[in-house]
């Protein structure tokens, strides 16, 4: 299953599912620079700098260098994997923010959860949609070759006018 958020039990260990989704993962200290997450998380500077014009990222700056650790590391993991699930990122900030103000993650896990199930909502019309489409073009496919058919010509004579 996906998930958006984590949370670590009082082992520090992750439940089964949430493995790397926490945006303040403890660990050795690691510094990325642009092109190493650019590569890694296949995108490009401009994107990445965009996330930080945002407010989604804040780099640490070593002179004109910006310098990314394990926190931006894994923020921008949870940006790419809300992107991935349709999320705005308006709601991606919000939920990194309610993260930040919020320890016990009551108020992020209520956050996460309502705009899930609105996105399930819009997915799930969206896919009747598709469906309901899909129908019709099925219909007027069926419908134009049994006019053919009526009018002497076959699926195959079809084919072969197209290519000549």
């Amino acid at each position: 299953m996906d998930h958006l958020a984590g949370d670590i039990d009082a082992r520090g260990t992750e439940p089964d599912g949430f493995e790397g989704t926490r945006p303040d993962c403890r660990g050795p200290v690691a510094s990325f620079g642009i092109g190493e997450l650019a590569a890694e998380f296949g995108l490009t500077h401009r994107t990445i700098r965009h996330y930080e014009e945002e407010g989604l990222l804040a780099p640490a700056r070593s002179g004109t260098v910006r310098v990314y650790d394990h926190r931006d590391h894994a923020r921008l993991a949870l940006i790419c994997r809300g992107k991935r699930l349709g999320f705005s990122l308006a709601e991606i900030k919000e939920f990194l923010n309610l993260y930040d103000s919020d320890d016990a993650q009551v108020e992020q896990m209520r956050y996460m959860r309502g705009i899930a199930r609105r996105r399930i909502s819009a997915l799930e019309q969206q896919l009747a949609d598709v469906q309901q489409t899909l129908g019709e073009l099925y219909r007027i496919d069926t419908q134009i070759s049994e006019h053919l058919g009526r009018n002497g010509i076959t699926e195959t004579q079809d084919m072969e006018e197209k290519h000549s």
